[in-house]
């Protein structure tokens, strides 16, 4: 297969959920937590849960960079801007992220600070090079996807001696949440609904490889399947969970080998090793404190470290405890178990994260209709 079009064929479609509604168990469960936010954007936009017998479940997990950013962040990062002397640069679907009591980035440019929205970090440097008498901060986000971009980043601004660029380090790793799920019994357990495997996110596994979850399939006894986000990459992945299932297998599967290797990008690792260094811990929304989840820069480039520079602190805030962000993120309920949804709580007028973020769990069940009764749609 070579084109998008030959990953959505029905009938193929069809032939796949056939084969997995031939080889489930009716005498049990099978209860799969999907980690990538774009495999659950690929499960509701094209209706994929209507293909699967009802004894297998789909469970969505916290891979949301946005979703996951908890409010604290947020909060700290408006602190930082209300400085006279910085400018921030953050990527567009950061800017509406609940922080706590209300705020946000978007909230806070509306009263006067110099909030950017950029699309790469170069929009970042291009910046740094035309105001050097400015603070230029880039709030830098995201999984391992990320984070080789904002090393290269450190590395131009070293070469070119931009004193006023630096970094707010937010970017966090895959396999550590995993863990933490895994571990965890309050999550693990998702309020009473076990995980017994994980499709494992594409973009994150095209950097770090299969390797790194190869632990956690041993140690946990859980089947792990790397997919691309084709309806029929995530199809296929479900029916290789339920014959490792089945077969009593707990290994990891790359179903996405036209791009995933077990080794991954180890130009981009390299980089990325080069620059930053484990944190001991840091805060998900939703997972709360995960141990060896986040990066932070190494003291060798402590003067590009925005946390160093400008003595930033560490907050804990709460979260808005109308929303059901934190719940959803870990898969202890869905989207419309959450009062919010879809009545105050809409794209144009996000509370949680979720919703916020293109790809939020609550912004895929919304944009594709998948579960909108029909007092949402008349309110829509």
């Amino acid at each position: 297969m070579k084109f998008a079009d030959e990953f959505r064929n029905k009938a193929i479609a069809q032939g796949i959920a056939r084969a997995i509604g031939g080889e489930v168990s009716s005498q049990r469960a099978y209860r799969f937590m999907e980690f990538c936010g774009g495999h659950t954007h690929a499960i509701s936009r094209y209706g994929l849960e209507d293909l699967l017998p009802a004894n297998v479940r789909m469970i969505h997990g916290p891979g949301c960079p946005v979703c996951v950013l908890p409010a604290s962040r947020i909060d700290m990062a408006i602190r930082l801007v209300d400085r006279p002397e910085v400018t921030l640069c953050v990527y567009g679907d950061l800017m509406r992220a609940p922080g706590s009591q209300g705020q946000s980035l978007l909230r806070a440019k509306a009263l006067g600070a110099d909030i950017r929205m950029v699309y790469s970090t170069l929009d970042a440097i291009r910046l740094a090079e035309q105001a050097p008498s400015r603070e230029v901060v880039f709030f830098a986000i995201g999984f391992e996807t990320t984070t080789p971009p904002t090393a290269v980043m450190i590395r131009i601004a070293e070469k070119k001696r931009l004193k006023g660029l630096s970094v707010f380090c937010n970017h966090v790793l895959t396999p550590s949440a995993m863990h933490s799920i895994l571990e965890n019994p309050k999550i693990r357990d998702t309020g009473g609904v076990p995980i017994d495997g994980f499709i494992g996110p594409a973009h994150v596994s095209t950097i770090i490889g299969t390797q790194p979850y190869e632990p956690l399939a041993e140690q946990f006894g859980k089947p792990i399947v790397i997919a691309g986000f084709e309806p029929l990459d995530v199809l296929q992945a479900i029916l290789m969970l339920v014959r490792q299932v089945n077969e009593d297998r707990n290994e990891v599967e790359n179903q996405y080998s036209r791009v995933v290797t077990r080794e991954g990008n180890r130009r981009a690792k390299d980089e990325v090793s080069q620059i930053f260094e484990l944190r001991a811990q840091f805060e998900w929304r939703g997972l709360g404190l995960v141990p060896n989840s986040g990066l932070k820069l190494k003291p060798a480039y402590a003067q590009f470290d925005a946390e160093t520079r400008f003595a930033i602190h560490d907050l804990r805030v709460a979260d808005n405890p109308a929303c059901e962000c934190c719940a959803i993120l870990r898969g202890a309920k869905r989207a419309v178990d959450c009062k919010l949804f879809g009545t105050v709580c809409t794209p144009e007028t996000p509370i949680g994260s979720c919703m916020v973020s293109s790809e939020g769990a609550c912004a895929a069940y919304w944009t594709y209709g998948r579960v909108r009764d029909e007092p949402l749609r008349r309110t829509s």
